[in-house]
């Protein structure tokens, strides 16, 4: 199984004084960067900011690895190291807040601590200084050799890692985090908003519609090995895992019960769709009709492999990959390509069950672009968009008005 390292620092210049943090995600096995970050953090203390180093190397793990990785975190701050590993008591009350962050964060993997001298938490100490050194000119940090104007690859707030498209595109590839949701009424039911703002259980929230919403309810296909192990799953088969069943079983339960009154059931030719969707029409008595625009994008010679694998085997394609919508992965399909096809998909099945509820079981491009397109969002959206397994998400189409986006990334029938 594959470890990682974590060496995080932070530091203030007066203590409290001007301050900064950097974080590096390396692979255990060869020592090759997965990600830097690094952020200046106004007047702040030492220990604040070696703890938001702390906290910025674990985001950024979960982001690469997911729940359940091997890491061995360096710091060359003792109190950091031993108040986490539970040996020493945090007495700053003003530490509490962010100690607890960083113990959440740590309990998702397998982490062991480890204290380094200075000398060799080089990486995080440079990286610190670099975001302190850019505040005091007036510039956010950037990685060495980043473009001063690559709106895409901006993280959060502070923040421009190595891995910032990445953490987006993980999902991709088969992300888990479970999402906490807000719950919406039916496809063609009260929604508060609408109602308060119009008078009608219907519409846009701005006026009421002339004519009966067309539902298109998305639903992300369960759990596969590849999502499991955060491979790059594009047209390839796998089938579902016990896991992913008990999820589309979970979203087949929902599904069936008021107020959602399915009317068709559309799925992509690839098996994990097609079982997700078979599972959910059984329930409702309804047959599945295949829908090819609805596949997922072809990651051609990426398919299977992870992220860190094609970093190293194909790093000049990635790149190019990661920049461009246009660009496709070697031997398969571009993003804008599968925009193409997706949206062609998506105007025929609005305009074939005009005015009925549909169901459609699919993958994370299709749906994200369905959302991006029904939002009228440019094709960098896509980063910013996160989808579970067996999550839905809702868009309602008009023909006297513009989609409207209901929800996104609902889980909660998985809890």
């Amino acid at each position: 199984m594959t470890s990682f390292v974590i060496e995080a620092d932070g530091g203030s210049r007066g203590n409290p004084g001007p301050a900064g943090y950097g974080a590096v995600v390396k692979d255990a096995s060869d020592g090759q960067v997965l990600a830097e970050t690094a952020e200046a953090i106004g007047t702040q203390t030492n220990n604040v900011a070696e703890y938001r180093g702390l906290i910025a190397g674990l985001r950024s793990l979960l982001a690469i690895a997911g729940d359940g990785a091997a890491v061995e975190v360096r710091m060359d701050s003792k109190l950091v190291i031993e108040q986490m590993a539970g040996r020493w008591k945090i007495k700053n009350e003003g530490l509490r807040p962010l100690a607890s962050e960083a113990a959440g964060l740590a309990r998702r993997l397998r982490v062991t601590w480890r204290w380094i001298p200075r000398e060799k938490n080089k990486d995080a100490d440079r990286l610190a200084n670099e975001a302190m050194d850019a505040a005091a000119k007036g510039r956010p940090w950037r990685l060495a050799g980043e473009a001063a104007s690559v709106p895409a690859s901006t993280g959060p707030a502070g923040h421009r890692t190595a891995t910032t498209i990445q953490d987006s595109l993980l999902d991709l590839i088969g992300g888990e985090e479970t999402a906490t949701p807000a719950p919406y009424g039916p496809a063609n039911g009260t929604d508060p908003e609408t109602t308060a703002a119009t008078g009608s259980g219907v519409g846009t929230g701005w006026r009421p519609p002339t004519t009966v919403a067309t539902s298109l309810l998305l639903l992300r296909h369960g759990e596969t090995p590849f999502s499991a192990e955060r491979r790059f799953s594009g047209v390839g088969d796998p089938e579902l895992t016990s896991i992913g069943i008990a999820q589309a079983e979970a979203a087949a339960a929902r599904l069936s019960r008021p107020p959602y009154g399915i009317q068709v059931v559309v799925s992509s030719p690839l098996k994990r769709a097609r079982v997700t969707a078979e599972i959910v029409a059984a329930r409702l008595g309804l047959e599945v009709e295949v829908e090819e625009g609805l596949k997922e994008v072809d990651f051609g010679d990426w398919e299977g492999h992870t992220f860190t694998e094609i970093q190293r085997r194909w790093p000049d394609e990635l790149a190019a990959w990661l920049a461009d919508p246009s660009a496709a992965p070697p031997g398969g399909e571009s993003f804008e390509t599968a925009a193409r096809r997706v949206r062609t998909t998506g105007d025929r099945l609005v305009e074939r069950y005009e005015g009925r509820t549909v169901l459609a079981v699919s993958h994370v491009t299709p749906i994200k672009t369905l959302l991006r397109l029904a939002l009228e969002a440019p094709p960098s959206a896509l980063y910013r968009m996160h989808l579970d397994l067996a999550a839905l998400s809702l868009i309602e189409y008009y023909a006297d008005g513009p989609a409207v986006v209901k929800a996104v990334n609902d889980t909660s029938h998985l809890r």
